[in-house]
Parts: C-alpha cells; sequence; structure tokens
C-alpha cells in the first residue's frame, strides 16, 4: 500500500489567483507514474529535499504523501483513478506527477486529461529555457527562454469525436447536413472543437499576470484564427479584451509605433498575436522576442514540445498543470515502460517540474539552487544516456547517479 510520511505537516491553503498560503512543513502529494515513473520519482525526491534543506536549513521541510493513479493504482483499488487520490488532491491543493500510461487508439481515456478536466487544472504551463552543457540543434540555443500557457480543458481534447461509420457521427453528420447545409461524408469520423470565451479569457488573463509579475517583455497569443475564425479567431479577439483589465500595464503591439515609438515604456507587457504556423517560425528565427505564449490546447501541444526539442528534448521539460484551486507538477514526457526498473532515463523533467513546484510554492531560493546545479553537473562530465552519447568527454551516468551530482552540485 502507498507510503505516507510519520512526519506531521500541514495543507497549503489559499488559491492561485488570490495567493497561497503555505506552512513550512507542507504536504505535498506525489503520483510515481507508471513504467519509468518509479525510478525519476525516487530519483526526484532526494534533490528536492536537498534544495530545500540547502536553502533554508531546518526551517522548511516538504513531507511527502502519496496517491495512487494509474497501473499501481489499479493494482491496489481496481481502478485507474480512485476517488480518494481526487478527494485528495482538492484537499492537499499541490502534487508531483510521474507519467502515467494512456493506449493509443482505443481503452481508457487519458488519464492526464481526465485530472485536467475533472479538477478544473485549465492551464498547462510550460517552461522552456536552455541548461549550458546540454545538446541542442539550435545554433545559439541561450535565446530560447519561454513560458507556453496552454489552455487544458476545451478544444479537440475535451474529447467529443465519434468513430467513422459509428450510429453516433451518422446522426451528427446527418443533422449537420439536413439542418445547417453542411455537405459531409457519411463515413466521416467527426470531432468537435468546442472553445469558450470564459476558458479562453481566464488562461490569457494568467498568461498576463504572470508576465507582468515576472517583468516578461510580452505575451503573443497563437491561434489559427485566419482558418477557424469562431474558435481560434475569438481566442485572438478575447485575448485583446482581457488587456483592457490591465489598464496602462499591458499594450497590444499596435500601439507601440502609435504611442511609443516603438518602445514599450519599462514594466509593461506587450500583447502580441501570431498565426500558429508563423509562430513555429518564428520561434525558431527570432526566438529572443517571445517571452510567454497564450493559445489553445493543441497548438500549445505542439508548440511546448517543438520549443523542448530546441534546448534538449522532452527528458529537459518540465510542466504543470495548475487550476485556481490545484496544481499538479508533472514529467511532460511518456512512461517508456522499456527502460522501467532500470535506473537508466532522464530524471530532469520531474526534478525541474519539482523546482516549478517550489516556485509556486514561492520557494525561489531552493528552486534556484536546482537550476544552476543542472549545468554544473552536465560541466562535470555526469549526464544520463539520452545526453551522454552527444556530450564529449562524457561517461553515462545512472538516473540515481545524475541525481546525486545534481545534489553534490548544489552550492
Amino acid at each position: 500500500m502507498p507510503h505516507h510520511d510519520l512526519e506531521v505537516g500541514e495543507k497549503v491553503t489559499g488559491n492561485t489567483a488570490e495567493g497561497l498560503k503555505v506552512p513550512s512543513r507542507p504536504i505535498i502529494l506525489f503520483i510515481e507514474g507508471d513504467g519509468t515513473g518509479p525510478d525519476i520519482w525516487r530519483a526526484t525526491r532526494p534533490v528536492l529535499d536537498a534544495a530545500v534543506a540547502k536553502a533554508y536549513g531546518k526551517t522548511r521541510r516538504i513531507v511527502w504523501q502519496e496517491v495512487l493513479a494509474g497501473e499501481k493504482a489499479f493494482k491496489h483499488t481496481r481502478s485507474y483513478l480512485p476517488v480518494e487520490t481526487l478527494t485528495a488532491l482538492r484537499e492537499y491543493r499541490v502534487a508531483l506527477k510521474g507519467p502515467l500510461t494512456t493506449p493509443i487508439g482505443g481503452g481508457f481515456r487519458s488519464l492526464n486529461v481526465t485530472l485536467r478536466q475533472v479538477l478544473d487544472l485549465y492551464a498547462c504551463i510550460r517552461p522552456v529555457r536552455y541548461y549550458a552543457g546540454v545538446p541542442s540543434p539550435m545554433k545559439e540555443p541561450e535565446k530560447i527562454d519561454m513560458v507556453v500557457f496552454r489552455e487544458n480543458t476545451e478544444d479537440v481534447y475535451a474529447g467529443l469525436e465519434w468513430a467513422a461509420t459509428s450510429p453516433e457521427a451518422q446522426r451528427l453528420i446527418n443533422f449537420l447536413n439536413q439542418e445547417l447545409g453542411c455537405s459531409l461524408d457519411l463515413t466521416a469520423a467527426v470531432g468537435i472543437k468546442p472553445m469558450t470565451e470564459r476558458c479562453s479569457k481566464r488562461l490569457i488573463r494568467m498568461a498576463l499576470k504572470y508576465a507582468l509579475d515576472h517583468a516578461r517583455a510580452s505575451v503573443t497569443l497563437m491561434h489559427k484564427g485566419n482558418i477557424m475564425k469562431y474558435t481560434e479567431g475569438a481566442f485572438q479577439n478575447w485575448g485583446y479584451e482581457v488587456a483592457l483589465e490591465f489598464p496602462e500595464k499591458v499594450i497590444p503591439e499596435a500601439e507601440l509605433t502609435t504611442r511609443y515609438h516603438g518602445q514599450a515604456p519599462p514594466g509593461k507587457v506587450v500583447l502580441k498575436d501570431r498565426l500558429a504556423d508563423n509562430l513555429f517560425q518564428q520561434v525558431l528565427l527570432r526566438p529572443e522576442e517571445y517571452q510567454v505564449i497564450a493559445t489553445p490546447n493543441l497548438n500549445g501541444d505542439y508548440i511546448s514540445d517543438a520549443l523542448a526539442a530546441q534546448v534538449g528534448g522532452l527528458g529537459m521539460a518540465p510542466g504543470a498543470n495548475i487550476g485556481d484551486n490545484c496544481a499538479i507538477f508533472e514529467a511532460t514526457h511518456g512512461s517508456a515502460p522499456k527502460y522501467a526498473g532500470l535506473d537508466k532515463v532522464n530524471p530532469s523533467s520531474l526534478i525541474l517540474s519539482g523546482a516549478m513546484l517550489l516556485e509556486y510554492l514561492g520557494w525561489t531560493e531552493a528552486a534556484q539552487l536546482i537550476h544552476l546545479s543542472l549545468p554544473r553537473t552536465l560541466k562535470a562530465g555526469i549526464a544520463t544516456y539520452d545526453l551522454a552519447r552527444l556530450l564529449p568527454d562524457t561517461k553515462e551516468a545512472s538516473c540515481s547517479t545524475f541525481a546525486q551530482g545534481l545534489i553534490d552540485h548544489m552550492v
């Protein structure tokens, strides 16, 4: 059965919008995950604990408490996502999660998507930055320092789709053809892409607040509104409406020339928008011009993975799913079951997601120790196989050895 720390801790209270109240010994939930999840969790926990101890001595400590999801949950409870887990996530508010397996083309729906929708974790936040020493296909990867805010609950990820030739699909096609004048083939598979003003605006609002709070110069709305005019085009329009909630703080890009002679005053955020296909070019050619990206669900999935490839791949990519009352920080890669139990895979995605968790708690000093330790560890010639094979003078280290290297290089 799951392990629970014997040490007494306290719940995190408050909320994302108004601010958290974090005790000195917060109870933080963890989900090991499937496949390589237990390996990277065993590597991650000591790194986070060491960073907190190094930064704060004995005055602060995380009290970890396990909850079950995925294959381990099914083994113990015959449910992949027990009700008790959802109850605990709502009660304790902050969790760190390893990867969960989702079958392709059949079987149960994604547990990751279910968690986001059931707990209303409407913002998927993925910071993408370069750490010195990580192999990259880019000539100047150090120019990449972006944070993607991806809407998490709507768009095609809402799961509203029906199989080709199914009775449901044919009923829907008949309605569209007969009532709305469409001319769809009766053998088509059908999906619906819902997007609402409420959900789009709260995501964009969070991105703008983040940019203001972290001195980021711009937020870019990524959309395909030239083609999907009433969904992604509406996302763009709603973004500019949200900007009006921040008078004199958020400047539409068009006003840069007319009001500010092309140069934004200090402390203000410029709101841009770019078509999705164009932005994929821009983050390659002029990455320094983009700092925060706010986007609907599917676009955000694509752009965050593409950006991760520019700075070393998904093994180096942290992520979080955050709502007003709950936040789950997670590895962004898959469960890689063929490597399970081998102590082999790169734990950096989960470790850096843990650093995001520390920042969310306001424990920025501890998070910074991790950010600074990573390039020092690589410089010392310590790297997991995925990085070691691309780095000269580097011997392949195990998952746990790499994590110990991070601890050893915290100064």
